[in-house]
């Protein structure tokens, strides 16, 4: 193969850059010859960091000027977190690519080295994350949560100069940063619910042009591929953003595919969880069949008071 080089798009922080170089090099790695290139891009998400997501778009703050590159021909192929990426991607543009997934869990980092649940009544938690503050209150009604924006860095230097006794963090972060000593405890998920995608990276790139499509199939993982198409389709029929905590998981249990998921409601209560058993060929209807059976014990009404609470219109109400 000749020399080309592939510009990959991606955030500035530390991770995000990691995450992009790690896709470099295996991309070069499959491919010898070929050349890629990083190409730092600032995302809306970066920039504010003084309000929640829920309350300023969303995760798609996280990906919207990379995706105008991408578009507009600056740049190649992106990498993003999974759990970042939108429901709703421009036209033109997929997701052709899934690597293999990283620790899913959510990751505990205390000051003091306890355990979440040793921490003592009303332990100051930070998080931003409307999923992990609903399943924390689930877990222990005493917590305090306290908002916590910024990178794996900024958050882990918050949790001491904000006198802090934990954060939640994903573990994929923490590992691929190397900072796994620091992690407390993973939750598993029959504690904790994961995000929709998280620990995956997903590659981005234009439909129209295959060949870059061919050459990043080399990085994709068919198990994971699958299992986040399952948990996105459970996101997708609940047409849930980041206003609304959701959290789903899949993974093969034996011969089994075993997709859990989660609606609750931003004050902790109620909370609804649902479970699914099929094949991994299954997973995307799973999915959905998952969001029915929580609907029908009440999803709509959390998901509708919710939107009419944060002043949005409900999804599909346009």
């Amino acid at each position: 193969m000749s020399v080309r080089e592939l510009v990959i798009g991606t955030r500035g922080s530390r991770l995000a850059l990691w995450q992009a170089g790690w896709v470099k090099e295996r991309l070069e790695a499959a491919h010898p010859g070929l050349a890629c290139r990083l190409e730092t891009i600032t995302t809306t998400g970066d920039k504010i960091l003084d309000v929640a997501l829920a309350k300023v778009g969303g995760k798609g703050l996280f990906v919207k000027e990379i995706e105008e590159a991408l578009l507009a021909g600056r740049i190649d192929l992106a990498v993003h977190s999974m759990k970042d990426v939108p429901m709703g991607l421009p036209a033109g543009l997929a997701i052709v690519a899934m690597t293999e997934r990283e620790d899913p869990r959510d990751a505990v980092v205390t000051r003091n080295g306890a355990p979440l649940l040793s921490l003592p009544d009303g332990a100051v938690i930070g998080t931003s994350s409307l999923r992990r503050r609903v399943q924390l209150k689930h877990m222990r009604a005493d917590f305090a949560l306290r908002a916590l924006r910024g990178n794996v860095d900024t958050r882990l230097r918050k949790l001491e100069e904000d006198d802090l006794d934990a954060v939640i963090l994903a573990a994929a972060g923490m590992k691929r940063l190397g900072l796994a000593d620091r992690i407390v405890e993973c939750l598993a998920p029959e504690r904790m619910l994961p995000a929709v995608g998280q620990g995956v990276l997903g590659i981005e790139a234009r439909l129209d042009d295959g060949r870059v499509g061919d050459l990043v199939a080399a990085l994709d993982d068919e198990l994971a591929h699958r299992t986040v198409l399952g948990e996105r389709a459970f996101l997708g029929r609940l047409e849930g953003g980041c206003q609304v905590p959701i959290g789903c998981f899949g993974r093969l249990e034996g011969e089994r595919f075993v997709l859990r998921g989660m609606v609750g409601h931003p004050r902790g209560e109620p909370i609804l969880f649902g479970e699914r058993a099929g094949s991994l060929d299954e997973a995307t209807s799973m999915g959905q069949a998952l969001a029915e059976d929580l609907l029908a014990q009440g999803a709509g009404r959390i998901l509708e008071e919710v939107y009419r609470e944060e002043g949005h219109p409900l999804p599909g109400s346009a």
